[in-house]
């Protein structure tokens, strides 16, 4: 062991509040944060030597990966920096974990209950062995996040084996609480459980996560021993060095529904007053033979201080690097028994996307998942609508967002896209796929307030 200061790299290219509380950690334990990330990080080689820019001595990988157009090149990135130095959560793990069917295949492998579930390339083959699964079942893309591209969904219709361009399956809805879906999240840091808390879907939906909306109780204390035990093994078995594991209780024990790499902290804070961010750094010290006070991990644990860290770089100015999009745009909107391609409007003003409902229809868009009140200028307290998750194509980028649905048939476009799509983009008000060509010039780009 070394009373040196360990300088530890978080590897995160974005500003999440995970990242941040990481690295406060590892200075309010006496040790050297480094944040790894666009405007400072390198490797170099040279006459045979290699180096990483700013140095660091262990790296706790953080790159999200589930909502990222290309995952590969952060994996090739994770993967340069862990033959360099050692590093937490690597990336072939990582890898596995963020594909839930892997996930599902590699813990059945090792003799811990998943559930029943199907992945299948060919349309014929997905569906010719549905019925397996029951009149209900679950339908995700492989690769997801925040419990997007998640559905419920009725297996009396037929289902894609594709979400846009990403691949999805069917899985057993597991389900024995008659009065409010609830599962349970066990976060795991080395060999030892952080917390645990019951996430309990919010009215109207049946996905529990934080990020939906979902409440939360404090189930560390009370946790069952099959269920704490489970939670460590699949940890073990997928190779993270910390994880969010969530397990459902079924009539005939626990299941495994999926295993995180990159679990939030704030709903476990929330229910357990415990942060996990201490014990990561702490981990992440001891790797590389550094030492920590176990008193004050405890302490730093009571909260979550996710304010901006002392090592943060110094942010670059950037050029305005966001896509444009038009007025009018063509899209390709997916839902779960299909695709198709439909004009859609550009609508600045509008928080939410929404979708004409023969269109939603015709995709498979739902089952709703709740009532949502959308106010217009003519309505001033506003319609009850209902809601869905939608898939939708942008110029090569997908959006999966939760759309209103409503009768636009008496209007020109079937497809609204609101702020959920549109913050993404810069929109030039000239621009319109529909316009004739004389009126297709390229104009100044605007960007509507």
């Amino acid at each position: 062991m070394t009373s040196d200061p360990v300088r530890v790299g978080v590897l995160s290219l974005h500003n999440s509040k995970e990242t941040k509380a990481i690295l406060n950690a590892v200075e309010d334990l006496g040790h050297e944060p480094v944040w790894l990330r666009e405007e400072n990080a390198a490797i170099s080689v040279e006459d045979g030597e290699v180096d990483v820019e700013p140095a660091v001595d262990v790296i706790a990988n953080r790159l999200l990966l589930s909502n990222t157009g290309q995952p590969a090149e952060l994996l090739g990135l994770a993967a340069t920096f862990e033959r360099i130095r050692p590093m937490l959560n690597e990336p072939d793990a990582v890898l596995a974990s963020i594909h839930k069917f892997a996930t599902a295949a590699n813990l059945a492998d090792w003799n811990i209950r998943v559930p029943d579930a199907l992945l299948a390339l060919s349309n014929d083959r997905l569906n010719e062995d549905r019925e397996r699964f029951g009149e209900v079942g679950v339908y995700k893309t492989a690769i997801g996040t925040h419990g997007g591209g998640t559905w419920k969904v009725d297996l009396t219709e037929r289902v894609n084996p594709k979400v846009g361009n990403r691949q999805a399956f069917l899985q057993q809805l597991i389900d024995r609480d008659d009065k409010k879906h609830r599962d349970l999240r066990v976060y795991v840091v080395g060999e030892e459980i952080v917390g645990s808390m019951y996430r309990y879907a919010p009215e109207g939906d049946w996905r529990t996560n934080v990020a939906l909306g979902g409440a939360v109780e404090d189930a560390t204390e009370d946790m069952p021993k099959e269920a704490a035990e489970t939670a460590l093994y699949a940890a073990e078995v997928m190779g993270l060095d910390y994880a969010g594991v969530d397990l459902v209780e079924g009539y005939d024990g626990w299941y495994v529904l999926e295993v995180n790499p990159t679990a939030g902290f704030k709903g476990l804070h929330k229910a357990t007053g415990r942060s996990p961010a201490p014990y990561i750094a702490k981990l992440a010290i001891e790797t590389v033979d550094g030492t920590v006070d176990e008193t004050t991990v405890e302490q730093l644990a009571r909260t979550l201080d996710d304010s901006r860290p002392s090592c943060a770089p110094k942010p670059r100015p950037q050029p305005d690097e966001l896509p444009v999009i038009g007025y009018i745009e063509e899209v390709v909107v997916t839902g779960t028994s299909g695709s198709t391609q439909a004009l859609a409007k550009s609508d600045t003003g509008a928080t939410r996307t929404s979708i004409d409902t023969k269109l939603a229809a015709e995709i498979g868009a739902g089952p709703i998942k709740s009532m949502t009140r959308v106010k217009s200028g003519s309505v001033r307290s506003g319609k009850a609508r209902p809601v869905v998750d939608l898939v939708i194509g942008v110029g090569g980028n997908q959006h999966t967002v939760t759309a209103s649905v409503e009768d636009r048939g008496h209007m020109e476009y079937p497809l609204l896209l609101g702020r959920d799509i549109l913050e993404q983009y810069r929109v030039d008000v000239r621009k319109r796929v529909d316009a004739e060509p004389a009126e297709r010039e390229d104009g100044p780009v605007l960007e509507e307030e």
